[in-house]
């Protein structure tokens, strides 16, 4: 109670500094409670916002959760750069799923969704408390507002589950110190929340309709179907008919209205708030909400900024990229999986390097080739280290091949290619979510909003679920319904079939169409690949216990009832 005295303190001098910002004469409070701070519909809502703003920071901008989805995977790595990042070979480690309960970005997450969770309760309570019709609320505001709170802590323990499993479960900011529940009750326990929720979220009936980052009923169900969808892997228990049975109801508009976009830019773009396709985004827009999905200053090449017009505020670090599809030869590697940009058709309308074509058109998601534009010549990208001054030609290889003809490397074929051997220009980058535009442009820097959810997901689960319930044609026809819209007049040139669908078709297909969208460890996880496949300088481990996480020793330490999770 005393904390939550406080947090009314601190945001009752706040508002009652704007609220008599007329008069010179104050208004003093012996306390602030929820009936003194909560007397208009504005402060209500800044209340239901606090919980909503932590995700928009830990989904759209934090890198934590990302790196944990996508660095330890077939898709991404951050490679030693000459004597760039190496950071006491921790990105190496990580490539090598040699997990310690000492690393930092692990401990985030764990703590980021736990005081998520702690948030969304604490403003339900408050929200609970308040008199909706005395402040003049529309009917059905109260039990939304609580809804989407309930679903937000069924959000932020999902990925509890899925990084680390079996969590301590808080249904009150009241509660004393718990230790972890099973993998089970986790499970059971983010269900019932999303089928309390479920009801009472709203539902989006514009087709096309501003999305703003609230909870609609889509995205509880779309929570619902993660959850099942991945049942086997959390919990031991397949639910792949159940989860069709929600995808296809959420495809028919049962939730709401919803359809694919013709064209990805439409869901990605400078415009995408209005996404025909989109379920849950992180709001951003330039000066006031910025958010940052690529996490740019990992990902892209040092001095790209000059590529796009000298843009302000987009510097670099040179670091995330694309595992490489091809050894130092050019010669493309032959494992099941990993190399997505070799597995991108070359018709492929996304599989060219990114340009930025003025007024927030722009074709591409890779940072790849010569980094020139072809419509701007003096629009380019310049190395800073092994290709200073030079142009830079961006490649889909891991290799010190600027030093080919030395004493060390006298051929190419002579280069080592691992985690610990890149350039400058080593990997293909991408630029997918958050695409930047020119200087001149520079106000739509941050207006594309962050997908989340969307509804392509929900067509790959169900695909996905008919390929292992025997439906392999069905299968093949939902995902060639994503695939046409990337090629010329919707003629594919490799079409899903049920004769080419397996199970490195499906991860591949996953790959290529959520590629940089923090994905992939679950993906690999739901089909017992993440420790048992290899992909370039990765050898599998064939370890279970690496599916899941240790727990942070700072976080152990805090409470000592939990336990550890086995292997660590």
């Amino acid at each position: 109670m005393k904390l939550k005295k406080l947090l009314y303190t601190i945001c009752g001098v706040t508002c009652m500094m704007a609220a008599t910002s007329c008069s010179v004469e104050p208004e003093f409070y012996s306390q602030v409670v929820p009936d003194t701070f909560y007397s208009s519909q504005d402060a209500v809502w800044q209340r239901f916002d606090r919980p909503f703003t932590h995700w928009r920071w830990y989904v759209g901008h934090n890198e934590n959760r990302w790196m944990l989805q996508e660095l330890g995977t077939d898709e991404f790595c951050l490679p030693t750069r000459g004597s760039d990042w190496y950071d006491g070979a921790r990105f190496q480690k990580i490539h090598h799923h040699e997990y310690t309960f000492d690393m930092a970005w692990i401990n985030e997450g764990w703590r980021l969704p736990t005081m998520g969770v702690a948030l969304a309760w604490d403003a339900l309570e408050d929200l609970a408390e308040i008199d909706f019709d005395k402040l003049g609320f529309e009917s059905g505001t109260r039990e939304s507002m609580l809804a989407q709170q309930t679903a937000l802590v069924a959000s932020f323990y999902l990925d509890g589950l899925d990084c680390f499993g079996g969590m301590p479960l808080y249904r009150s900011t009241h509660e004393g110190i718990k230790g972890r529940s099973t993998d089970v009750e986790t499970f059971n326990f983010v269900d019932s929340l999303l089928n309390e929720a479920i009801p009472n979220l709203p539902v989006k009936s514009e087709l096309g309709g501003m999305e703003n980052g609230s909870v609609n009923q889509a995205a509880g169900v779309a929570l619902k179907i993660r959850l099942y969808f991945n049942a086997e892997a959390y919990i031991g228990k397949a639910m792949y008919n159940e989860t069709a049975q929600l995808c296809q109801d959420l495809i028919n508009g049962k939730y709401g209205k919803y359809e694919l976009d013709a064209d990805y830019r439409n869901t990605f773009g400078f415009n995408n708030e209005k996404s025909k396709e989109m379920i849950w985004s992180v709001p951003s827009e330039n000066n006031k909400l910025e958010s940052d999905g690529t996490h740019w200053s990992y990902m892209v090449p040092y001095n790209y900024k000059n590529f796009l017009g000298g843009l302000e505020g987009s510097g670099s670090n040179n670091g995330i990229g694309l595992i490489p599809g091809l050894d130092p030869t050019g010669k493309r590697y032959d494992y099941n999986i990993g190399g997505v940009y070799q597995r991108f058709n070359d018709k492929d309308v996304r599989k060219q390097n990114y340009v930025y074509e003025g007024d927030g058109n722009y074709k591409g998601i890779f940072i790849v080739g010569l980094l020139q534009d072809p419509n701007n010549p003096d629009f380019t990208c310049t190395g800073s280290r092994e290709y200073g001054g030079k142009i830079i030609n961006e490649v889909d290889q891991v290799a010190y091949l600027s030093k080919v003809g030395s004493a060390e490397y006298p051929t190419v074929e002579s280069l080592p290619s691992t985690i610990g051997t890149a350039e400058e220009n080593s990997c293909v980058r991408v630029v997918k979510v958050s695409p930047r535009p020119f200087q001149a442009d520079v106000k739509k820097k941050f207006n594309p909003d962050i997908p989340f959810i969307r509804l392509t997901e929900i067509y790959y689960t169900l695909a996905e679920c008919k390929m292992r319930t025997g439906d392999k044609a069905g299968a093949a026809e939902l995902i060639n319904k994503v695939r046409q819209r990337y090629f010329e007049d919707g003629v594919d040139p490799d079409p899903v079939t049920a004769e080419n669908l397996d199970k490195y078709r499906m991860l591949n297909e996953w790959s290529m169409e959520f590629v940089a969208e923090g994905r992939r460890r679950t993906d690999l996880v739901r089909w017992g690949a993440y420790v048992t496949e290899n992909w370039w300088d990765h050898v599998a481990t064939n370890n279970v216990n690496l599916n899941r996480f240790p727990i942070h020793y700072s976080v152990m330490g805090s409470n000592n009832l939990l336990e550890q999770n086995p292997g660590y």
